[in-house]
């Protein structure tokens, strides 16, 4: 059997992390890591309380958070990543883990942008924001995604070959593009998708909107010239 770890980068959800951590079939998982971002609300204490393992990382960013979550991992097969908003549903990580297990592939994206419910459920900026990136990895870089979501797993030793290093908002398109350029089977497969429990902190603000696509942007370009 597999040994599954799932990371969680969290900064203040304590209004959304105990109802991901609940959704998540336990029965199948090694480890559950709420990693809480140097949150100022009580993301540690009920993220304890409904079985995480809670380690902290005072430095901001989603990739640091997520770079101290595989720190922290113990010997897993596989390791998913999920955000602690409650916009995906944890149920679903059976399917993004099947095709790893079955052996038929290293990388598995849950992608928000194939089923007409989940695409409509994303803001309009992260919307356009996706179809951008995907747009410059696909001429860039010959593959062709549907989504940048954080929704996804992989390969432990996938994930340590592909050496990711992003500490904030290029760490998902990092892992995208490090996958291309390693060569890993690459799968995305369409999940559902809801509306986060209380507001963004990237897609939810101006400044966080620019920030983020920004970042995405130079990542793409950075790796190309890698």
């Amino acid at each position: 059997m597999s040994r599954i770890s799932v990371i969680i980068p969290a900064y203040n959800e304590e209004s959304s992390i105990g109802l991901v951590l609940d959704s998540l079939p336990k029965d199948k998982i090694h480890e559950i890591i709420v990693v809480d971002n140097n949150s100022n609300d009580n993301t540690a204490v009920v993220s304890k309380q409904h079985g995480a393992r809670v380690v902290n990382e005072p430095r901001k960013g989603y990739g640091s958070a997520c770079l101290k979550g595989i720190s922290e991992l113990n010997s897993p097969d596989v390791v998913v990543f999920i955000d602690g908003d409650f916009s995906d549903y944890p149920e679903e990580i059976i399917f993004l883990l099947r095709p790893i297990i079955d052996g038929e592939a290293d990388f598995v994206i849950g992608s928000r942008m194939i089923l007409d419910e989940s695409r409509k459920a994303l803001l309009p900026q992260a919307r356009y924001g996706n179809r951008l990136a995907v747009f410059l990895i696909k001429h860039l870089f010959n593959f062709s995604f549907t989504d940048l979501g954080p929704f996804r797993a992989i390969r432990y030793n996938s994930l340590i070959e592909i050496g990711m290093q992003d500490t904030n908002f290029g760490w998902t398109v990092e892992m995208q593009i490090k996958a291309i350029k390693n060569k890993l089977r690459i799968l995305e497969i369409p999940v559902k998708y809801r509306e986060r429990v209380g507001v963004s902190k990237i897609t939810g603000t101006i400044s966080g909107t620019f920030k983020a696509g920004t970042k995405i942007i130079y990542t793409i370009f950075k790796y190309l010239l890698v």
